[in-house]
C-alpha cells in the first residue's frame, strides 16, 4: 500500500509546488524586465527633453539649433559607449535627428517599428513583450517628443538583454533550488506520514495472517496512527477474541465428546467380544461389527488428537529438521518394508528451523503415514529436506494413485476422503491434524501432483523466529 500511497502524495505535492513555482518564476522575470523598462523610460524621457529643445530651435529658426543637435548626438554617443544601448531620435518621416551608433537605423518591421508607431500615437512603451532567458533578442523602448501638443519625433532605445536574462536565470535557479528543497522536505514529511498511517495497517495485516495460520492469540496493539485505525484495531481485537472463544468452545466440545464417547464405545466393543464367544467362529456379521467399532474408536482418537493439537501451546525452539526427518524415516522404514514400499531420504542433512519439535515430528508422522498408506507395493516414497531463503521445506512424494485437480482443492478438509479410496483404512483427519500442528510453528502444508502419478506434500517451516511487532 505504501508503494501506491507515497507516489500519489509525491505527485500531489509536486503539482502544488509547480503550481506555486511557475507563477513565481513568471512574475520574477516580469519584475526584472519591468525594472529595466522603467530605467529605459527614464533615459528616453531625458533624451526626449533634449530633442524637444532641438525641435523647438529648428522650428523657430533660433540661433544654436545646430549646437543643440550636437549636444543631443554627444549624449546619445556617450550613452551608447557606457551602456552598449543603441539610441536614436527619429522624426515622423523616419528622418534621423541623432543616433548612436551612427550606422544604426530604425527597423522597418518588428518590435522596434511597433514601438515607434505607438510612440507616434503618444504612448510610451510601458509593456514590451516579455524576454525569456532562452531568447536572443533586444528590448525596445520608445518615448514621444512632444512640441506644442504634437508628437514631432520619437526617442527609441534598443537595449541588449544578456545581463537581464542572466539575472532572470539566476533568480529561476534560486527558485528551483528552493522548490527542490521544499520537495525534499515534503517527501520526508510524506514518508513520515505514510509510515504513521500505515504502521497500524501493517500490524493489522500481520495479526490477520497469524490468525489465518492458526495463531489465534495474536492481537493488535491499538496505539499510534489515525483514530479511525485505532478504532479498527480495537474492533479487530474484539472480533479475534470472539472467534477464539467460539473455536475454543468448539474444540472443548469435540474433546469432551470424544472423551465421553470412548468409555461407552470401549464397553460396547467388550460386549461384542463376549457376544462373539457365543457365536460360531468366523461369523461375518460379528466381524463387520468389530471392524466398524474399531473404525469408530479410531475416529474418536483422531478427533481427540485434533482437538489437542489445536489447543496445546507450542514450545518453539531451534530444531535440526534434517536430523528429525532422518529419525522419522528410520522409524517408519520397517512399516514400509512390511508393505513392500521403498522409503528413502534425500536432500540436505543439516537444516535448522524454528518450530515445536514434538508438533513437527507428529506432523511428519501423519504425512509419511498417509503417503505409505496410499502407495502400492513395489513403488517408492521419497522424503526430501531443503533449506530455502528463510524457510525450510520437507517434501514427501509418493507414487500412489494421486488426486485430481478438484480433489487437490479439498484435501486436508476434515473427514474428507476421495471417493476412489474409501476402501483404505483412515478417518480423513490425519492431514488436518498435521496442518494444525504445523500452524503452531507458523508452518504450512501444501499439495500438488507428483508426475507421472502420485502426490507431493510440502511442509514449510520458518528458519528463524518471527520478529515481535
Amino acid at each position: 500500500m505504501r508503494t501506491r500511497l507515497l507516489p500519489l502524495l509525491v505527485v500531489l505535492m509536486a503539482g502544488v509546488l509547480i503550481a506555486f513555482g511557475f507563477p513565481l518564476a513568471v512574475s520574477m522575470a516580469a519584475a526584472e524586465q519591468q525594472r529595466v523598462v522603467v530605467d529605459r523610460i527614464d533615459d528616453t524621457a531625458r533624451f526626449a527633453a533634449l530633442a524637444q529643445f532641438v525641435s523647438d530651435a529648428a522650428s523657430s529658426g533660433a540661433v544654436g539649433a545646430d549646437e543643440r543637435r550636437t549636444t543631443l548626438q554627444f549624449e546619445l554617443a556617450r550613452y551608447h559607449d557606457l551602456y552598449g544601448i543603441r539610441a536614436g531620435v527619429f522624426t515622423r518621416t523616419d528622418a534621423t535627428m541623432a543616433r548612436a551608433p551612427g550606422w544604426w537605423s530604425l527597423p522597418d518591421e518588428g518590435q522596434g517599428r511597433r514601438a515607434f508607431e505607438e510612440a507616434l500615437a503618444g504612448r510610451r512603451s510601458h509593456d514590451p513583450p516579455q524576454v525569456w532567458p532562452w531568447e536572443q533578442s533586444w528590448l525596445v523602448v520608445a518615448s514621444p517628443v512632444v512640441l506644442d501638443g504634437d508628437v514631432v519625433a520619437v526617442v527609441v532605445t534598443e537595449s541588449p538583454t544578456g545581463q537581464m536574462r542572466s539575472r532572470i536565470l539566476r533568480g529561476w535557479l534560486i527558485v528551483g533550488a528552493g522548490l527542490a528543497a521544499a520537495m525534499l522536505l515534503a517527501f520526508a514529511a510524506a514518508l513520515r506520514l505514510t509510515s504513521w498511517v500505515l504502521r497500524p495497517v501493517r500490524i493489522l495485516d500481520a495479526a490477520t495472517h497469524d490468525i489465518a495460520t492458526g495463531q489465534l492469540n495474536s492481537r493488535v496493539a491499538a496505539s499510534g496512527g489515525p483514530p479511525e485505525l485505532q478504532r479498527l484495531a480495537h474492533s479487530f481485537n474484539e472480533m479475534a477474541d470472539h472467534v477464539e472463544e467460539v473455536l475454543e468452545q468448539q474444540r472443548a466440545f469435540v474433546a469432551d465428546a470424544s472423551h465421553q464417547l470412548r468409555n461407552p464405545l470401549a464397553a460396547l466393543l467388550l460386549r461384542i467380544e463376549l457376544l462373539a464367544l457365543e457365536l460360531p467362529e468366523g461369523n461375518e456379521e460379528i466381524a463387520s461389527v468389530r471392524t466398524e467399532g474399531k473404525r469408530l474408536a479410531q475416529v474418536l482418537d483422531d478427533l481427540l488428537d485434533l482437538a489437542l493439537a489445536e489447543h496445546a501451546a507450542a514450545e518453539k525452539g531451534l530444531v535440526d529438521i534434517g536430523a528429525l526427518v532422518g529419525e522419522r524415516v528410520t522409524a517408519w522404514r520397517p512399516y514400509a518394508e512390511e508393505k513392500g514400499v521403498r522409503l528413502t531420504e534425500a536432500g540436505q542433512a543439516a537444516v535448522t528451523c524454528w518450530a515445536d519439535p514434538i508438533a513437527l515430528s507428529s506432523a511428519l508422522d501423519a504425512v509419511i503415514d498417509n503417503a505409505l498408506k496410499f502407495t502400492p507395493a513395489g513403488e517408492e516414497v521419497t522424503v526430501t529436506t531443503t533449506a530455502g531463503t528463510g524457510v525450510a521445506t520437507v517434501v514427501v512424494a509418493d507414487r500412489g494413485p494421486g488426486l485430481t485437480d478438484e480433489e487437490l482443492e479439498r484435501i486436508g478438509d476434515r473427514f474428507w476422503r476421495s471417493g476412489r479410496h474409501q476402501n483404505i483404512k483412515g478417518s480423513g483427519l490425519g492431514l488436518s491434524i498435521s496442518r494444525a500442528l504445523l500452524a503452531k510453528s507458523a508452518g504450512t502444508l501444501s499439495y500438488e501432483t507428483n508426475p507421472p502419478h502420485g502426490l507431493r506434500v510440502t511442509l514449510s517451516v520458518p528458519r528463524t523466529e518471527a520478529p515481535a511487532l
